[in-house]
């Protein structure tokens, strides 16, 4: 086969049940890969794609991030806020937001987070412990994270499910759809007339939620704008809830694939941190970032030109046996540290980092305080199927409860 015949196929469902083949020849055959049907570039190499992330000038985010055509364009920052930017309005906007979303904020959520993530756990048991199969994402991984978004944000107990519907609405995709289909136009508008309302409560009356600091938040007298806030709050559904989702259910997927390397983490959960670590190197949620070149940038003896559409395939990058040792075993306790992209790398460093990874020890130490093994059911499991983020949509356990 030659190297114009790889296919890296995004939007192909045989490549979301396993893209790691296609990776593979992508770095061995074709680092810089040219897709002209779609009309993109594709780096697959760890260092081709950490020296991408870290070039944020010719490499530009300012058209947003995803290969969906209708998430594209100079709008995109009205609801990627800034991820969808370049410096320096890039800079201005997360140092603000910052004010707000800080680490410290984070570790006092925890608390909370345990809280709910026990009440969602404890329905699930409760189900097993009756026999019943249960879904994991229905009941736990997809439930979680959006209500962990809507307590730091301040969204009441009664709005959380109507809210997490919505989000779940934005980002579905049916087969073949290669763009946002008109139910995920409308989930976008009820999501963000909702946040409007939460914003405008809390100009006139303060609360101590994230919502609230951002209103709160000023650097020398520049203050972020209803727009700006509103962006981020979407921002934080779109990039905050889904890719956790994906990330507990590929750390349990992966967790029952290699019972060898999950079998300690029953007897001391200290290792579920390093489990974590390892789920995002070997299945990262975010598989596919878009960047524009702006202005020139050559690889491998060619010149892309301004304009053209370059994908970033962390990935890949992850399994690039240039790189990790045996990258394609998943071994809890590995040496990652600084190579990991999953949350990106250099001046768009995903901000949600430590709330993500804060999440999902909770969510499964809290779990495996309570049972003691679990079977996943392949032949049920169902894959997400979209351009950039892989994990699953359903994902049915049997649960032997403690």
């Amino acid at each position: 086969m030659t190297v114009s015949e790889i296919l890296l196929a995004p939007y192909d469902y045989d490549f979301h049940e396993d893209p790691y083949p296609y990776y593979q020849r992508l770095r061995d055959e074709a680092p810089l890969y040219r897709n002209d049907e779609l009309g993109f570039w594709a780096l697959s190499r760890h260092q081709d794609v950490l020296t991408g992330f870290r070039n944020s000038t010719t490499l530009s985010n300012k058209f947003g991030v995803s290969l969906d055509p209708a998430s594209r364009g100079p709008h995109a920052s009205k609801t990627m806020s800034f991820l969808a930017m370049d410096d320096p309005a890039h800079l201005r906007l997360r140092t603000l937001v910052s004010k707000g979303f800080t680490p410290r904020r984070i570790r006092e959520l925890e608390p909370r987070v345990t809280e709910i993530a026990v009440r969602h756990l404890d329905t699930m048991l409760e189900k097993a412990a009756g026999g019943e199969a249960v879904d994991y994402v229905d009941e736990f991984a997809g439930k979680l994270p959006m209500d962990v978004i809507s307590e730091l944000m301040g969204v009441p107990e009664a709005d959380r499910t109507q809210v997490r519907a919505w989000a779940d609405g934005v980002m579905h995709r049916d087969e073949g759809v290669t763009d946002v289909p008109p139910a995920a136009v409308e989930a976008s508008l009820n999501l963000i007339v909702y946040y409007q309302g939460m914003v405008a409560e809390r100009r006139k009356t303060l609360t101590d939620d994230l919502t609230s600091a951002l209103l709160e938040a000023e650097i020398n007298g520049d203050r972020l704008t209803d727009d700006e806030i509103l962006g981020f709050m979407f921002l934080m559904v779109i990039a905050g809830n889904e890719t956790t989702t994906k990330l507990l259910a590929n750390a349990a997927f992966w967790g029952h694939r290699n019972p060898d390397q999950l079998g300690p983490v029953y007897g001391d959960l200290s290792l579920v941190a390093p489990w974590v670590e390892e789920t995002l190197r070997y299945d990262t949620s975010s598989q596919i970032l878009a960047r524009t070149v702006a202005g020139e940038l050559t690889l491998y003896d060619t010149v892309i030109p301004d304009g053209d559409i370059v994908l970033l395939l962390p990935g890949s990058a992850h399994r690039d046996e240039r790189v990790f040792d045996a990258p394609d075993d998943f071994v809890i306790g590995r040496d990652i540290g600084s190579k990991l992209m999953s949350f990106g790398s250099g001046a768009h460093f995903c901000l949600g980092a430590h709330l993500a990874r804060m999440e999902a020890r909770v969510a499964l130490t809290e779990m495996f305080t309570r049972i003691r093994g679990y079977e996943v059911d392949e032949d049920k499991a169902v894959r997400v199927h979209s351009s950039n983020v892989r994990g699953f949509a359903h994902l049915p356990i049997d649960v032997k409860v403690r």
